[in-house]
Order: C-alpha cells, then sequence, then structure tokens
C-alpha cells in the first residue's frame, strides 16, 4: 500500500471519529441505542437542544455513516447502523491495538 492509499484507508475512520467527538451526537447515539429508532421529534423532545440543532447533528450522524434516516412524508425515522458501528469498533480496536503495542518496546 502506498501513501496516498495508506492516508485514504483512515479517511472514513476520521470522519467517523469527528462524528462522535460531540457530546449531543454521543448522546442522540444513546437514544437511538436505547429505542431502536425513533423520528427526529422524538429525538427532540429528550434533548435539551433545538429541532434544528438535532437536525444538523442527525444529518452529521448520517453523512458519517452510522445511522441511516428514512422519511416517510413529514417524519425521518433515524435508526443506528448496526453493521457500521460494527466495522467502526473493529477499525478502532485494530488502531489502538496498534499504538499500545509501539508504546509497550
Amino acid at each position: 500500500m502506498n501513501a496516498e492509499q495508506h492516508l485514504d484507508s483512515y479517511d472514513s475512520l476520521a470522519t467517523a471519529c469527528k462524528a462522535l467527538s460531540h457530546p449531543a451526537r454521543l448522546a442522540i447515539l444513546k437514544t437511538l441505542a436505547d429505542r431502536g429508532s425513533c423520528i427526529c421529534g422524538e429525538i427532540v423532545a429528550v434533548m435539551p437542544l433545538s429541532q434544528a440543532t438535532v437536525s444538523q447533528h442527525l444529518k452529521v450522524l448520517k453523512d458519517a455513516g452510522l445511522i441511516r434516516g428514512e422519511t416517510d412524508g413529514p417524519k425521518s425515522c433515524y435508526s443506528i447502523d448496526r453493521d457500521e458501528m460494527r466495522t467502526l469498533g473493529d477499525r478502532i480496536s485494530k488502531l489502538f491495538g496498534a499504538l499500545e503495542n509501539c508504546c509497550q518496546r
């Protein structure tokens, strides 16, 4: 793998980590994990944020591939993309495993 391919392989990981870097987005993920799926209004009801702010956070999570959103008329229903979350967990574990091995030398 050349240097450019090596950096490209971390692009989606960095995007996902950036999406996880905000406390409101972590709270939204926890809400979705607890409920299975929610419409935006249900998330707004449990968050101390405006509907527009929650929608923006949902967009960041969706763009990072961490959640799925389906529109049914005026309502959007969101759920965690379980396969993507498993993949993300595996990738983070591998990265931190490599970093840990480096530090033990």
